[in-house]
């Protein structure tokens, strides 16, 4: 690759983007301005805040039959305020301890709260909702001692803090009664409330402390900051440049795709970091400062600088990493729009999704295993909040590094392919949504466009991981079917109303005899096969492997006949209709027949939602793929699919029995010698069934 042309195509690239306001303001603006003015606004409202609720009047009401004492104490509360009105009983030993001691200055008491008389409320729910009154306490006598209620109205912010304020009454008063009641027994009423002495030691560093103020806010702030940072040049670079017609001028000209697409990922990238960086020196500066304010309050001591230098040094290349990352991700979501406004649309679910794997550095005791380590987006967030708090694993750090540069490589190679596609270039807008078209203007025939499937994907696994898991959780085994039903409902929905052919959407097609017998042989090599793979990922991940054998153990203990019905029969119809029917069948209309078998394995992988379970099952799908592509027809891969699930089935049911002759499928490790032989007859055995398998002519 002629590093003269790259350099070129960046300069060129670089002017265009920089020529888009948009990006400037984005870049410079937010996160020099707009973030300092967020934090100090936030903070000074909710100074305000406080402020303003300690200055109103509280209207409250006392119906006790308890002689005046809760509303003399109350009293005492409101003329005195809360300092004075707490401890009012004293024992000879505190009134000389007193003495011996400086007089605290009285805290001057800014909200009025206002005694309304009982008589003059008939109902007080009436009165609390029509905010008249803020806080009603009736109280009676009950088994010796007198029962309080406090009512009042959650909804009204007022209401909710006068409530606190007498609940802060009531701890005075119990507090003086208690002594009191010591103190008639003639006992010391320091030795027997507080017989011990206590106090919270924070051993915690100057740089601890503020590594973890900056650990709860930085690492969220610095993946959305890369992700706007990245957005609107990666939109200006593909759907921008298609808009404005030059994407055609620019293939005329003698460089290759390759020098093209890294080019404009370069140019994203480096802008991605450029604003990244920037966002990093904002927020450090905000941090910095909420911790001088702290300390003047607190008195916390300065901090070394230094000691956060290794932390700062993984946080830049966390952001080189994430930012190869999240550009070429945006880039290829972005290539498939023909214009910004469009680009907008398609650009807003990722971001969305960004958001929401973000807030894992918000939650409490969310560890970075090796396992969180490889997952986008959620490693970054726990490393960088990790790195500030001092807690430092070289090996999650090279595979957080190291897996996000691996997914950038596979996104941009996925970019490439976009780029080799004029059928995606130069789209004519037949491949958009039409499931939201009137149904009178739509064509029968053909197989739904790719857009309309992955609208219907998301939508199935929205209800799948909701309704779905409401379901299992509830109805248990039945659930699980009930989720099966709605992996078949939701896209033979779309199929029907978009008037799609449905024989070929989902390969209804007959399959000779020797295919059903093939892909039977083939799939028993294949569980084989991913047995030894399962084994091996158990090993890595135990954790992942013990949360899949909790729920898989939950599922098998119904009734057998049952069990099959739903585990092994359900899924081969309604999980093979879906994924190598409606998926399959829409992606190899449009794409190559290998990249549509890819991703269609992928998405199996994924459904099942198990780092364990993710490769085979993967693999798994990939050989259905296969299966229906030679075949041309979805029943083999139906009855291979059920095979697979039976098997585990039997396996799960009949534990005694299937142990005594094959042991080794219940084995938590496996040999060196175990797992060869038991690849090698895997291998020959899917060789024996792809061989029987007879293959169709294919039109693409």
């Amino acid at each position: 690759m002629s590093t003269r042309i790259l350099k070129t195509l960046v300069k060129k690239e670089m002017l265009d983007v920089f020529r888009d306001k948009k990006t400037v303001f984005i870049m410079l603006v937010i996160p020099i301005i707009l973030y300092p003015l967020i934090f100090l606004g936030a903070m000074q409202l909710m100074t305000f805040i406080s402020s303003s609720m300690e200055k109103n009047n509280y209207k409250i009401v006392v119906a006790a039959e308890d002689e005046g004492r809760f509303l003399h104490k109350l009293e005492d509360f409101r003329q005195n305020g809360r300092e004075s009105a707490e401890g009012v009983v004293q024992t000879d030993s505190e009134a000389s301890g007193a003495e011996t001691q400086e007089t605290a200055e009285e805290e001057e008491q800014s909200y009025e709260i206002t005694i309304v008389d009982s008589d003059s409320i008939t109902d007080y729910v009436t009165a609390l909702n029509e905010e008249e009154i803020d806080v009603y306490i009736s109280g009676r006598p009950q088994d010796g001692r007198m029962q309080y209620d406090v009512y009042y109205l959650s909804s009204a912010d007022n209401s909710s803090y006068a409530a606190g304020l007498i609940m802060d009454v009531f701890d005075a008063l119990k507090e003086d009664l208690s002594k009191q009641m010591i103190a008639d027994e003639g006992l010391d009423v320091q030795a027997v409330l507080e017989p011990i002495a206590y106090a919270r030691q924070d051993i915690a560093s100057s740089e601890q402390s503020i590594g973890s103020i900056m650990g709860s806010i930085l690492p969220f702030m610095l993946v959305i900051s890369l992700l706007m940072g990245t957005m609107y040049p990666a939109i200006d670079t593909t759907a921008g440049e298609r808009e404005r017609g030059t994407l055609e001028t620019i293939l005329t000209l003698p460089v290759t795709n390759r020098q093209l697409i890294v080019s404009k990922f370069i140019t994203v990238a480096l802008i991605g970091i450029i604003s990244a960086l920037l966002n990093i020196l904002s927020m450090g500066a905000i941090t910095f400062y909420m911790y001088k304010m702290l300390d003047m309050q607190t008195d916390m001591g300065s901090f070394d600088l230094a000691k956060f230098f290794p932390a700062i040094l993984v946080c830049i290349l966390a952001v080189f990493a994430f930012s190869l990352f999240i550009s070429a991700v945006a880039m290829c979501v972005t290539s498939f729009a023909k214009s910004y406004k469009e680009a907008n649309n398609y650009i807003t679910p990722l971001m969305l999704v960004v958001m929401f794997v973000g807030y894992v550095g918000f939650i409490p005791n969310i560890e970075l295993t090796q396992t969180m380590a490889m997952v986008p987006v959620a490693n970054i967030c726990l490393l960088v909040k990790n790195m500030l708090l001092f807690k430092v694993d070289y090996a999650a750090i090279a595979i957080v590094l190291l897996s996000n540069v691996a997914y950038a490589v596979i996104a941009i190679l996925f970019l490439s392919k976009i780029y080799d596609s004029e059928a995606i270039l130069f789209s004519d807008g037949k491949a958009g949504l039409q499931l939201f078209e009137k149904r009178s203007d739509l064509k029968p025939g053909g197989v739904p466009t790719v857009s309309d499937v992955w609208f219907v994907v998301a939508v199935t696994m929205l209800l799948v991981l909701y309704a779905g898991s409401m379901l299992q959780i509830r109805y248990g085994l039945m659930g699980v079917f009930g989720t099966q039903l709605i992996l078949l409902a939701v896209p033979l929905f779309l199929v029907i109303y978009t008037k799609r052919d449905v024989k070929e959407t989902y390969g209804f097609a007959h399959a000779k005899a020797t295919d059903y017998v093939g892909g039977a042989v083939l799939i028993a090599g294949a569980y084989l096969i991913n047995l030894v793979i399962a084994v091996g990922l158990m090993s890595l991940f135990p954790e992942s492997a013990g949360n899949v054998e909790t729920v898989f153990e939950d599922i098998m203990s119904g009734n057998v006949p049952a069990v099959f019905l739903v585990i092994a029969l359900a899924p081969a119809v309604c999980e093979e209709m879906l994924f190598r029917g409606v998926i399959m069948h829409s992606l190899k209309a449009k794409y190559r027949v290998s990249s549509a078998i890819a991703i269609t394995a992928i998405l199996f992988g994924l459904y099942h939602m198990s780092l364990v379970k993710f490769i085979p099952t993967g693999l798994l799908g990939m050989l259905l793929c296969l299966v229906v592509w030679k075949t041309g027809s979805i029943y083999p891969a139906m009855l291979m699919h059920f095979i697979n699930n039976a098997i585990s089935v039997f396996i799960s049911c009949y534990p005694e029995q299937v142990g005594k002759v094959l042991p080794v499928l219940y084995q938590d490790t496996l040999s060196v010698l175990e797992a060869l032989s038991l690849c090698v007859v895997g291998l020959v055995l899917i060789g024996i069934g792809w061989v029987s398998i007879k293959e169709v002519r294919h039109g693409n």
